[in-house]
């Protein structure tokens, strides 16, 4: 991986942000933005972003890798000296509450350490900090986590917030290879709001036309591994997710294009959420999956014990694999490069007629 890639998927993993409470993700895309020459960025009214090389290409299909900026979060209601109400926004299981770690941050970008009281999702969350702070309303916090169980390990990532802060960065990567390449000025990025609270950003989008028309989407998640969907076997072309299943011509001409490229990849359903690709496919857009296969989803740590009734809820760092990063990136590039726009299976269907039609006789 390169040095710049792997320092900007670090930089956004551990950035903090939270439903309706993006900003500092945003700075930090638009710092990235301004970096780079030959680029158009634009906001919606509602706060997404479409990044675009300047001028776009107008001649063909564009094409946009969609990420979500937030992750669930705390959300300050009120503050005063050390005792913090928030709410939190997100999904996150009741139990990984009670006395958990937290951390909040000032609008000059100070951290404060405290610990949760009582309270549940859904309700209002009591908060004693470690020390009296100045918090506004709006401001927004997370599970603190101690600094070893950050960073690198081998082929494994762990970070406050992969979900979905590692798309971003897969998404931002595969356009800083593509942007400058005449046959690939048709591939972009959409950066959508608010996911973690039922996709309403990526509804917006589609609402405020900022998705051009005829649009194919690649929307990217970070998404719970499972025994079939391990993290480190590559990244996954999702067919469809719980709500459900995804443009069949565009998910086969993605799994098409990993195969012609000899990128590692699975191909599964990831059936235990929902994801921007249901949304952007009930307003007319053809639209299919990616995601990484993610570790401690949600933060929330020895997850299949706990919903079994016998583990310890304890948040932990978000895991991915930098393989599958890597293939991910790849595949997007590869996607941007070689995908025509959907695999035409019926006329291979044709062809196989014709040529073995005469066994029915």
């Amino acid at each position: 991986m390169q040095a710049a890639t792997l320092g900007l998927l670090q930089r956004l993993t551990s950035t903090p942000t939270a439903p309706g409470r993006e900003q500092i993700v945003i700075d930090v895309v638009s710092a990235w933005v301004r970096r780079r020459s030959g680029i158009q960025i634009e906001q919606d009214r509602h706060g997404n972003l479409l990044i675009r090389p300047d001028p776009p290409e107008t001649g063909s299909v564009p094409m946009l890798a969609v990420a979500h900026l937030d992750h669930p979060g705390f959300v300050v209601a009120r503050s005063a000296g050390r005792l913090v109400i928030a709410e939190f926004r997100g999904g996150v299981r009741a139990e990984y509450f009670p006395g958990a770690a937290v951390e909040f941050f000032d609008r000059s970008g100070r951290w404060h350490p405290g610990r949760v009281k009582s309270g549940i999702p859904g309700g209002p969350i009591e908060v004693e900090l470690a020390r009296a702070a100045e918090l506004l309303a709006g401001d927004i916090g997370r599970w603190r986590f101690r600094e070893s169980d950050l960073g690198l390990d081998g082929d494994r990532l762990r970070a406050p917030a992969c979900d979905d802060l590692a798309g971003v960065a897969a998404a931002l990567a595969a356009f800083d290879r593509t942007r400058r390449r005449e046959a690939t000025a048709h591939f972009g990025v959409l950066l959508t709001r608010a996911e973690e609270v039922g996709f309403v950003g990526a509804i917006a989008a589609a609402k405020s036309r900022l998705i051009p028309k005829r649009a194919k989407l690649l929307s990217i998640e970070t998404s719970r591994a499972f025994p079939d969907s391990p993290i480190g076997a590559g990244p996954i072309v999702r067919v469809g997710d719980a709500s459900s299943v995804f443009d069949s011509d565009l998910t086969n001409a993605v799994a098409e294009t990993a195969v012609r490229s000899g990128i590692t990849h699975q191909r599964k359903l990831m059936a235990g959420g929902s994801c921007e690709a249901t949304a952007f496919g009930a307003y007319g857009y053809r639209a299919t999956g990616l995601c990484l296969a993610l570790g401690n989803y949600h933060n929330m740590g020895d997850l299949d014990r706990v919903e079994q009734g016998i583990g310890k809820a304890r948040p932990a760092p978000e895991e991915i694999s930098l393989a599958d990063f890597d293939g991910l990136v790849e595949l997007l590039v590869a996607c941007a490069r070689d995908l025509d726009g959907g695999a035409d299976l019926s006329a291979r269907l044709d062809r196989r007629f014709e040529a073995s039609k005469h066994l029915l006789d």
